[in-house]
């Protein structure tokens, strides 16, 4: 793309993350380009309906976590699992309002991808003693909901209270005393597959321009 090309893409980019975090993902497009400061006909243009804008900001969305767990994964010591559920907190509270609206609208390609690189992140925790043997992808993925949940509901009062909730959550995926093994059902792979794409699979026609 050309430079002007590439500006506008981010301006559209940009506005339409702020809108969404006020308006939800129904916001007219008219709104997002009104708040890029460009044309609607420069969005259509890059974008030919408010799907393929928000399946752009879901793309880039999914490939940033895949790429923070590919970091993680380069850490020593299995520490790669705490790093990212920190990090992915960290993204949850600086995007407040904004990440939750895109949670469920992700692939099923892009969520398996990033699913895979955190069962190598949970594996590697486990082989250096990080975590207990009887955690799994489940456990880790609802608590990153968690974190999302502690950060929504805290708000600017608390900014910050997701990272004691973090630390609990890991406390308790490192005890391995034989009196606390796990006795509830996790969460299966099968059912974060269908929570992943539970909203792509039930938005049926394009959303309103």
């Amino acid at each position: 793309m050309r430079a002007d090309a590439v500006r506008n893409y981010q301006r559209v980019l940009d506005a339409a993350r702020d809108v969404i975090a006020e308006y939800g993902i129904e916001a007219p497009m008219e709104v997002i380009a009104t708040r890029a400061g460009v044309g609607i006909g420069t969005v259509y243009r890059r974008f030919p309906s408010k799907r393929a804008l928000i399946a752009e900001l879901v793309r880039i969305n999914m490939d940033e976590l895949a790429e923070t767990a590919r970091g993680a994964l380069e850490l020593a010591g299995g520490v790669g699992l705490e790093a990212w559920l920190a990090a992915v907190a960290r993204r949850f509270a600086d995007q407040r309002g904004y990440a939750d609206k895109l949670v469920g609208q992700a692939d099923e390609q892009s969520a398996e991808v990033l699913r895979l690189l955190v069962d190598d992140l949970l594996e590697n925790a486990k082989t250096h003693g990080r975590v207990r043997d009887d955690i799994t992808l489940g456990d880790v993925m609802t608590t990153a909901w968690a974190m999302r949940g502690v950060i929504d509901t805290a708000g600017d009062i608390a900014t910050r209270a997701w990272e004691r909730h973090l630390e609990i959550h890991l406390a308790g995926m490192r005890s391995t005393d034989a009196a606390d093994a796990l006795t509830r059902p996790t969460v299966t792979r099968l059912q974060l597959a269908q929570i992943s794409s539970m909203r792509v699979a039930g938005s049926g026609a394009a959303a309103p321009n």
